[in-house]
């Protein structure tokens, strides 16, 4: 739960990036190394990574992000800044795979996650105890001047 001075907030997001081609280019060192730069992208927006893991062709993060920031943002950076560092790293193996000068596909999934089945909130809202009008009072209608 992130708390601010008039939020509390907790956001959560899936996040999978698939790599050009869906080329099999991970080994285990090399996603170590794509987490170790993932978490320092997350890091300076303020956004928690949580998990991180991933196959040959892809990899699964789970974020933790701020309202104030739009999820875009990050996504964008971990893509690029990932991209700029793995091709420099791991120029051999890149260009024997055959990837061309692009690491990640232009596409990226992104799912919301965490609390409670949106059927469970459904219902808690539909549940509320709407308060009835007490007599003589006005009601809270909006009172439109003409012209």
């Amino acid at each position: 739960m992130r708390t601010g001075r008039h939020v509390a907030c907790s956001l959560h997001a899936h996040l999978v990036f698939v790599t050009k081609y869906r080329r099999g280019i991970f080994d285990d060192a090399m996603l170590k190394r794509s987490e170790e730069i993932m978490r320092e992208v997350c890091g300076s927006f303020e956004v928690e990574l949580r998990e991180f893991n991933g196959e040959a062709d892809h990899v699964h993060l789970l974020v933790h992000y701020p309202p104030k920031i739009a999820l875009s943002k990050p996504i964008n950076s971990l893509k690029g800044v990932s991209s700029r560092y793995l091709r420099a790293e791991y120029t051999g193996r890149i260009d024997r795979i055959g990837m061309g000068p692009v690491f990640w596909s232009r596409s990226y999934f992104a799912e919301s996650c965490g609390g409670a089945p949106l059927t469970v909130i459904r219902q808690y809202i539909e549940q509320q105890e709407r308060p009835l009008s007490r007599a003589g009072q006005s009601s809270p209608e909006m009172h439109f001047l003409p012209g």
